[in-house]
């Protein structure tokens, strides 16, 4: 039933700096950005990491009805190669701890912070994560 994660989406109500934002995170400009009804940009996507997912920005005006504003609800942890180095860019750039670097088990590490749109951006390092990438599932 489920096959892969296909998009990630975080709400901005500055999408304008919410791309400028993760574009300086990311290393590389959104591949799609499409306007609103007012002709300022409404959504934006990304693909990053070792399987190009796709990581989406939808400005705020755009949210579902049931989607509470803020942090909170599931933390979607992205891989990363040192947790402790990437938790602190992200704070550096401007995040906010929402959890901090946490061993988990063997191979196993997390951290979140709160980006400054208001999303929650889990990292973590995980060596099964690895082990399937190099094919030895």
């Amino acid at each position: 039933m489920l096959r892969g994660l296909t998009t990630t989406t975080f709400y901005a109500d500055d999408l304008s700096a919410a791309i400028e934002w993760y574009t300086d995170l990311f290393g590389i400009e959104p591949y799609f950005v499409r306007d609103g009804h007012d002709e300022k940009p409404a959504y934006a996507e990304f693909r990053i990491g070792d399987y190009q997912h796709e990581f989406g920005l939808l400005r705020s005006d755009y949210r579902p009805a049931l989607a509470q504003p803020g942090p909170g609800g599931a933390i979607a942890n992205w891989a990363v190669d040192n947790v402790e180095d990437a938790f602190a860019k992200l704070l550096d750039k401007g995040a906010k701890e929402y959890e901090p670097v946490i061993e988990r088990g063997p191979g196993f590490v997390t951290a979140a912070v709160v980006d400054p749109f208001g999303n929650v951006l889990g990292v973590m390092f995980n060596q099964h994560y690895l082990d399937v990438l190099a094919g030895k599932k």
